[in-house]
């Protein structure tokens, strides 16, 4: 971490000893990898539900804006659920909601229901948000308060491990290839035509069957291991622990602020990574798939790298040099043509990967017995993926699907994060 005064952790048994938290540890680096399947699921859904329900632009991003807005309206709901419950009930919240919604999938599907789809996403963001409040604050706690970043950018490196292996199942089993212009669809029988968007939806059952059945196993295991529960101290004055007391720490507002655009960056970059291959690298369907498995990989070596960096490099330090050319990567995806907008993109993946877990752990950082409150506001801050997408989708199609022109939005949102890096993440000690 930044700064020398950190939070006193109290803990059941040893705090020294890390073979005590080693299985915890593993068990909720689970969680970090399965919520990151899901939101590396929907950069394959964006594009293929666009054919399937012959969607616009921005009524495509609305999967983002089901899955995101849930995290805004479930944050304080998860927030007392963690405060009232404790970690351990939360995650297995969690996960079940998350089963749930993947195998709403299946009626999706069958009945070729876009709003059912949204529907299904919404509970799925929903588990998710559980799983984030609770996960986040727990991964940063478990263990040596010194080590808080690197802990979280470890666990949160299985989340970049996703990022890789989503796109390449999601390619595999989702998308079909087959895509139809505007005259090619008004040429077709309407039996015909029915039968091609009943086609591509069907894809998305088997991997959303598979993905739920997996929740529910580990949901079991989290209910027969014993999790330790955790408490803090605060450093910088009296902690009450309460919702809006929390806001009292003013690197958590800011933290808040930066977490909200680094999301919607995120978001932003991987909806339209496979439209803005085919556009402005000339590539098909499938290729444009196997490029975000790329994007994916190179965001895991970044996480990986990342942690590797934050022993010798402050993370504050690190996060502003990594908005810096994340800003200059925007650049030429903006401006560039051909295949070095693809490449610009890739390098976005690896720039952006240590972003929110190291945004989170200075947010969190001192604030005590507000760590759960706190990790409620930083979860409904992801909102920002729900709304900055939306904006971007808007934004392409009134420039007449021009989709470099929608990569403005994250490098707007790169500038945000980079003050935050370099002046927002300080604590105000009392």
């Amino acid at each position: 971490m930044n700064h020398n005064t950190q939070p006193e952790i109290v803990t059941e048994g040893d705090p020294s000893s890390g073979k005590k938290y080693l299985l915890p540890f593993i068990l909720v680096v689970s969680l970090f990898f399965l919520w990151g399947m899901a939101h590396n699921l929907d950069s394959i859904l964006i594009p293929h539900l666009k054919k399937a329900c012959n969607l616009s632009n921005s009524q495509s991003t609305l999967i983002d804006t089901s899955v995101f807005f849930a995290y805004f309206l479930m944050a304080i709901p998860a927030g007392m659920i963690l405060k009232k419950w404790g970690y351990k009930a939360t995650m297995i919240s969690g996960l079940l909601a998350f089963a749930f919604g993947a195998f709403l999938f299946v009626p999706a599907a069958n009945n070729l229901s876009y709003i059912t789809f949204l529907i299904a996403l919404f509970i799925i963001g929903c588990g998710l948000t559980m799983l984030e409040t609770s996960a986040n604050p727990y991964a940063a706690v478990l263990g040596n308060p010194s080590k808080a970043t690197s802990r979280l950018n470890l666990a949160a490196s299985f989340n970049g491990l996703a990022a890789m292996v989503a796109p390449l199942i999601g390619g595999l089993f989702i998308l079909s290839g087959k895509s139809h212009t505007k005259e090619e669809l008004a040429a077709m029988t309407e039996a015909s035509r029915n039968n091609y968007f009943l086609e591509e939806a069907a894809s998305v059952k088997t991997p959303y069957i598979t993905l739920g059945i997996i929740l529910l196993v580990i949901a079991v295991i989290f209910y027969f291991i014993h999790l330790p529960e955790i408490k803090t101290k605060s450093v910088d004055g009296e902690a009450k622990g309460s919702f809006f007391g929390a806001l009292r720490h003013k690197h958590l507002r800011w933290a808040v602020i930066a977490q909200f655009f680094y999301v919607g960056a995120q978001v932003c970059v991987t909806s339209f990574f496979i439209r803005m291959a085919q556009q402005g690298g000339g590539f098909d369907e499938k290729t444009a798939a196997s490029y975000l498995a790329i994007y994916g990989l190179l965001f895991t070596v970044g996480r990986f790298a990342g942690t590797a960096l934050l022993q010798f490099i402050a993370s504050n330090k690190l996060l502003a040099i990594y908005a810096v050319i994340s800003v200059l990567l925007s650049i030429v995806a903006i401006t560039g043509s051909g295949v070095i907008i693809v490449y610009a993109l890739g390098g976005l993946g690896f720039f952006m990967s240590i972003m929110f877990p190291t945004i989170f752990a200075l947010g969190i950082d001192g604030i005590g017995e507000d760590t759960k409150p706190g990790s409620s506001w930083l979860i409904m801050s992801i909102v920002g993926g729900a709304i900055l997408p939306f904006g971007m989708g808007s934004l392409i199609d009134i420039y007449g699907d021009n989709i470099q022109i929608g990569y403005s939005i994250p490098l707007v949102c790169y500038l945000i994060i980079l003050y935050f890096g370099l002046r927002g993440y300080k604590i105000a000690h009392k």
